[in-house]
């Protein structure tokens, strides 16, 4: 590719009507149809608006991929939560606490307060 002087370049695409933007970011985040996330950590950001059409965005960066999260009510009755603080001798807060993060798993929660895990 022939050296291209940054001045010039410029002065071209303002010829042809395209502006060219730079953004900073401290984060960008696009999800994907398979519910996982792209995030660039610290992007460099490149908007392109060109006469009579849509602007294109450029992302560049190193990313991530996150993997989507199952995010399911779980229902914790109050049976659930006495039980588990009777058997590993806590408070009903507590119990309450280690069944929600259990996912409401009582064998688990009580493992988890009794340090057993």
């Amino acid at each position: 590719m022939l050296p291209v002087n940054p001045r010039d370049l410029e002065k071209m695409m303002r010829r042809l009507g395209i502006k060219v933007e730079q953004l900073s970011a401290d984060e960008a985040r696009i999800v994907l149809g398979s519910g996982e996330t792209m995030v660039f950590r610290s992007p460099t950001v490149i908007v392109m608006r060109a006469k009579g059409q849509p602007p294109m965005v450029y992302l560049v960066g190193d990313y991530t991929v996150e993997k989507p999260r199952e995010d399911t009510a779980v229902e914790i009755t109050e049976e659930d939560v006495a039980l588990v603080a009777e058997q590993a001798g806590v408070s009903m807060e507590e119990a309450r606490k280690a069944l929600e993060e259990s996912g409401g798993d009582i064998a688990e929660a009580i493992l988890r307060l009794k340090g057993e895990e």
